[in-house]
């Protein structure tokens, strides 16, 4: 096996012969790191570089063609239909961790992904990805003075039910766009507040999900505090790991302290960035 250096110099090299929307799109990948990006595909890929190069030349291909470097000029309209999906798509940013990473939070037992067409939810989740790659990674970057490009994500089964895996089709569409475009930004996947239809329903999604993924799972204790207070202050919890059997719902916990809520500063901040991007574009 070749080592990191040659690895990525080989793919730099490679890359350097692509045509320039290609270029374009993997510079809006790497953001100035593209060392760093390079890493995160050949670790998907177990440092194969043929491998890695067809991974790559086959995600630059599906930005182009789904006009991903654009995908936030193009806000989700009317604003009542972005209020269906964030009500039933919840997901939010808690915080940091201790080492600077990202946490993001993710509703999984409630998330009903049924009041809007599915290709909206694709779409959010995408923006989500993007806005994290361009702006929430670089800030991170920037603030603790070292390169960020990974983060944490903390999985609420709270409500979980059997039902849910009537939305598999959906849900495996959407890992797949992460495991073969955004491959190795989570760094683990912490799942918190399980209740006992979780077992059964983990038997089934288990098999669908990449050796690597499984990995990285780590079902916690009830709702986690304790072991995620190793990882991050209690001001970066997300909000249903604050409080012993308080799962998603709010409690005496306000919108502004729910990371899953629209009124919440992360999803204000995503909102605000790109109602300012979709203007900028139209100038």
């Amino acid at each position: 096996m070749v080592s990191q250096e040659e690895a990525i110099k080989q793919l730099v090299d490679l890359l350097e012969k692509l045509e320039e929307p290609l270029k374009q799109s993997f510079q809006n990948m790497h953001q100035g790191y593209p060392a760093e990006t390079l890493v995160r595909f050949l670790k998907a890929r177990d440092w194969n570089v043929p491998k890695t190069h067809k991974m790559l030349i086959e995600c630059i291909n599906w930005r182009l063609e789904n006009e991903i470097d654009t995908i936030l000029t193009r806000p989700i309209a009317p604003p009542d239909l972005y209020k269906a999906v964030r009500d039933s798509q919840l997901l939010g940013l808690s915080g940091y961790s201790k080492e600077g990473l990202p946490v993001f939070a993710i509703g999984v037992g409630k998330s009903t992904y049924d009041k809007a067409p599915a290709d909206h939810y694709v779409q959010s989740h995408i923006q989500i990805n993007e806005y994290r790659d361009r702006v929430v990674f670089p800030q991170a970057t920037k603030k603790y003075g070292r390169y960020i490009g990974t983060c944490l994500k903390v999985f609420d089964m709270t409500g979980l039910k059997l039902s849910a895996l009537n939305q598999i089709k959906l849900l495996t569409k959407i890992a797949t766009i992460d495991d073969l475009n955004y491959p190795e930004v989570a760094v683990t996947y912490y799942v918190v507040n399980t209740p006992y239809v979780f077992s059964k329903v983990w038997k089934i999604v288990k098999p669908l999900l990449q050796e690597e993924t499984r990995r990285k799972i780590q079902v916690l204790r009830g709702n986690g505090k304790e072991e995620l207070l190793k990882v991050m202050d209690y001001e970066s919890l997300p909000h249903f790991c604050r409080k012993e059997g308080s799962g998603s719902s709010q409690h005496s916990l306000t919108s502004m302290d729910n990371c899953f809520s629209m009124d919440h500063a992360f999803h204000q901040q995503l909102c605000g960035y790109i109602k300012q991007q979709s203007r900028a574009d139209l100038l």
